[in-house]
């Protein structure tokens, strides 16, 4: 729906990176990227260029129509059901029915669940982090503090960590460190055009890379130890427990092959 959203009448024109995506939908990042990839392997994205911006590139998408069309339809078939005497009700439930029995009253019209305001605790914390987040920006660049410390907050409200936002921060601080003053961006500038999104995309994948291979070594110890290997002689007490906290090996087998618990 969000993509639909996005195009013209004629589904073509998308184009809007997957943080943007992540941000309105409040999906996960790893969510959004599965889906996507899911609709262009099933036809119903269609990928027709790139758009240049400020983080490099933005893939341009297209909706093929035809596609979505030919997909089965979730609404369920309404159901001819015949006239009756009165089919509207319009007042509340509460009047006598033909048995002389008062019917249900109407529900109230607002949520059971009723949201409280933050703490002054979290406020603070939160303030707090926005100031340390703050403080990492480049300091002869700082300007409109007060606005930098607005965005920040938003950004965090939207779900951004405040140390993946400290680490974008700092990432940004390091890649300007041998600018020149003037190409260096403004604070506020730079944190109401969200210029910290591509840093923030980069340390996710970063990290999405790091897990992958922490997965993939643990796999090839629970190999070694499964196998009774020679090699187990090399794995560590913390990777013994690391092993045992993913369930990948069990005590028996870890005692099997000789390692201490």
């Amino acid at each position: 729906m969000f993509l639909a959203d996005k195009a013209s009448d004629d589904g073509s024109g998308i184009w809007c990176s997957k943080g943007t995506i992540q941000r309105h939908t409040e999906l996960g990042e790893t969510t959004v990227k599965r889906t996507v990839r899911a609709f262009l392997k099933e036809g119903i994205l269609v990928e027709t260029g790139a758009r240049t911006c400020m983080n490099g590139f933005t893939v341009v998408y297209r909706i093929d129509l035809t596609k979505v069309e030919a997909l089965e339809p979730t609404l369920e078939p309404e159901i001819e059901t015949g006239s009756t005497v009165a089919p509207v009700q319009s007042g509340p439930g509460t009047g006598a029915t033909v048995a002389g029995v008062p019917g249900p009253p109407r529900p109230p019209n607002h949520p059971k669940t009723i949201h409280k305001p933050p703490t002054r605790g979290r406020e603070a914390a939160e303030d707090e982090d926005a100031q340390k987040i703050l403080a990492a920006y480049p300091p002869d660049r700082l300007r409109g503090k007060a606005a930098c410390l607005a965005q920040i907050e938003e950004a965090m409200k939207e779900g951004i960590r405040p140390e993946d936002l400290l680490q974008a921060v700092q990432a940004y601080a390091t890649d300007s460190a041998g600018f020149t003053r003037s190409k260096v961006c403004f604070s506020d500038n730079w944190f109401q055009s969200r210029r910290w999104q591509g840093y923030l995309e980069d340390i996710r994948t970063k990290r999405e890379e790091t897990q992958a291979a922490s997965a993939d070594h643990h796999a090839r110890l629970a190999c070694w130890i499964s196998d009774r290997s020679p090699m187990c002689k090399h794995i560590t007490g913390t990777q013994v427990a690391a092993l045992l906290a993913s369930q990948l090996v069990t005590k028996a087998q870890i005692q099997a092959a000789g390692l201490r618990l």
